[in-house]
């Protein structure tokens, strides 16, 4: 293994090695309010970021972008073209932006937040940003990697890039094919079992490559969950109605921890422990981010934190 992957196992396992974890997420939440929860926050890594946040909306956005900002820093240690390796896992920023471009769905007024700043974990935002329209967006998608969602309206455009950075996941990151091909059927149980949407035809087609097209065809949740294929079923086990998918989801971010865990621990360095350190710093960061919210809910959301966590 050359000097580039030791040297970035090291800042890898230095950066997850950081993270609060439950035990510091369940303090925060204790709050017993946001700014309480906040001043819990000031010495972790997640600090940097939340000093200015003044309300909620701001203190989750400081936490996901300390999670760009590692990502960043770890990308910088990887040896030559090795960034490409975390770009699929990234795809999650790439998206918010998208999302911030986008009529809100209320057509309220407001300031859409300043865009993530992706570096090297790009992957098409520069000719993303520039698009006018929904349909200039869709064109956008349609030529570079993340491909064409199959329609122009900001529910298509947004589901279309979350099953493509599953997808993209899964052919580029085997030690992260599991949580991909899990993400797309929990994102499939969703649109189709809770909103009632059908999918538009490259988003279904994306699904049926990650879940196979048995599951994908299926025209109930039971069906749907019974025809998974081992690698992504196990998320909606006992998971018996789709409005409870939050269960599936919370049980998703646990299983990530747990397997990046045991990424990092692997004794030869290499693009295991770099998968494994994305996986813990953004498990934590999505249990601080619910941490937060049950601290600015003064406790009250306390019991379904203890829950997810």
């Amino acid at each position: 293994m050359s000097a580039g992957w030791v040297a970035a196992a090291v800042r890898a396992r230095a950066l997850a090695g950081r993270c609060p974890g439950p035990d510091g997420a369940r303090e925060i939440a204790r709050g017993p309010a946001l700014g309480d929860a906040l001043r819990l926050l000031a010495p972790t890594p997640y600090g940097r970021y939340a000093r200015t946040a003044v309300d909620l909306p701001g203190a989750q956005r400081a936490v996901t972008a300390t999670v760009l900002w590692q990502l960043r820093v770890l990308a910088g240690w990887l040896p030559p073209g090795g960034a490409r390796l975390l770009v699929p896992l990234a795809a999650g920023f790439e998206i918010a932006n998208v999302v911030a471009l986008l009529p809100a769905p209320d057509d309220r007024p407001g300031r859409a937040p300043e865009p993530y700043r992706l570096g090297a974990l790009e992957t098409a935002w520069r000719s993303l940003e520039g698009a006018g329209t929904p349909t200039e967006l869709r064109a956008a998608l349609a030529a570079s990697p993340w491909g064409d969602p199959g329609a122009d309206t900001p529910w298509a455009l947004v589901t279309g890039m979350r099953m493509a950075a599953a997808r993209r996941t899964d052919v580029a990151v085997p030690a992260a094919r599991r949580w991909a091909r899990a993400r797309a059927a929990l994102l499939a149980a969703r649109e189709r079992f809770v909103h009632g949407r059908s999918l538009p035809a490259p988003v279904r087609h994306d699904a049926a490559r990650l879940l196979g097209s048995r599951a994908s065809d299926a025209a109930s949740y039971e069906d749907f969950r019974d025809r998974l294929p081992a690698s992504a079923r196990w998320v909606l086990a006992d998971v018996e109605e789709p409005d409870t998918l939050w269960r599936a989801e919370a049980r998703w971010w646990r299983t990530v921890h747990a397997d990046g865990t045991a990424l990092l621990r692997e004794g030869r360095p290499g693009p295991g422990v770099v998968v494994g350190a994305v996986a813990v710093l953004s498990a934590d960061a999505w249990r601080v981010r619910a941490a937060l919210e049950s601290a600015a809910r003064g406790g009250r959301a306390r019991e379904a934190f203890d829950a997810l966590v």
